[in-house]
């Protein structure tokens, strides 16, 4: 049943700042993300904060933060907006975390476990859907305006996983590990990752992995064609600054290739929420057996992370 090994209380790949410390130009605070705009590259870079002693998942404060900052690039067409500075477009949206060992490990299992256990099916539907939201914004509204990446460092799982998909391309550490736990406790991904994958590997493949339960290296998925570059471990910012440096000296028709990449094989919302619905009904459907294993997810997921 184990999907690996834990890695325990890590520390961050960053020091935050302490509270009242003045920011550097180009840098906002959400909360749970941090932004920040390299304006020699044009390049945003969205960064999910891990919090003292609880999983770097998709936290309803996490899902607020990406909402926020969502709707505001939604709004200016992805343009960086920050008092006292000129406005600039985002050519480049990069996704990471600031943990030195983790990206996302996907899901809120505690808070799915009270809701399945309590029967409040209505909450747990409208938690999937925001998550699932967020995919789809990010696959199509920012991606209209900008490219993006994923660039993982650490471990990416379930929603993590999804999320990380979603981007133009994906470029991975040597170490980062990816995987789509759900099947181990009864239930699959339901925030586009069989739309995503698909789209990589086809349908095949992808349902394959999704079956699978197990977790993979980022050289196995470079080689499935999941992911797009991986690069030696503590080398992924360098080496996504010089991606993008080679992205923008044919960045026009690189965006042209990206956008009929998307015409060709878009995202249908409908069929996304369709999944949502089966993965609800299949919820309500879990054994005892389903939720023990579920609990012992759980407390893996606190446990790495100091709980």
């Amino acid at each position: 049943m184990a999907i690996s090994s834990p890695v325990v209380a890590l520390p961050l790949r960053e020091a935050r700042q302490s509270a009242g410390q003045p920011r550097a130009p180009g840098t906002r605070n959400l909360g749970s993300i941090e932004l920040r705009f390299d304006s020699a590259s044009n390049t945003g870079w969205i960064i999910m904060l891990a919090q003292p002693d609880r999983p770097l998942n998709f936290s309803p404060g996490l899902l607020d933060a990406f909402e926020r900052a969502f709707t505001e690039y939604e709004g200016n067409g992805c343009v960086w907006e920050q008092h006292g500075q000129p406005s600039r477009p985002i050519h480049y949206a990069v996704l990471r975390s600031n943990h030195s060992a983790y990206f996302n490990v996907g899901g809120d299992l505690a808070h799915f476990h009270a809701l399945i256990s309590r029967g409040d099916f209505e909450t747990l539907r409208a938690y999937s859907l925001r998550c699932l939201d967020l995919t789809y914004r990010w696959f199509t509204s920012i991606t209209r305006h900008t490219t993006t990446i994923s660039l993982v460092q650490g471990r990416a799982l379930g929603g993590g996983f999804e999320t990380a998909l979603s981007s133009d391309y994906l470029i991975a550490e040597e170490q980062a590990e990816f995987g789509l736990p759900e099947i181990l406790f009864g239930l699959f991904p339901c925030s586009g990752g069989m739309s995503l994958l698909a789209r990589r590997i086809g349908l095949t493949s992808a349902e394959k992995l999704m079956r699978s339960g197990r977790i993979y290296r980022a050289r196995e998925l470079l080689d499935l064609g999941v992911v797009d570059e991986v690069c030696p471990t503590g080398e992924g910012e360098r080496f996504t600054r010089d991606f993008i440096a080679a992205h923008a000296k044919a960045r026009p028709a690189r965006r042209a290739l990206e956008r009929a990449r998307r015409r060709m094989m878009p995202l249908d919302r409908a069929e996304m929420t369709a999944v949502v619905e089966d993965w609800v009904d299949t919820a309500r459907q879990l054994t005892a057996d389903n939720l023990r294993v579920l609990d012992t997810l759980v407390r893996m997921q606190g446990n790495d992370f100091g709980r």
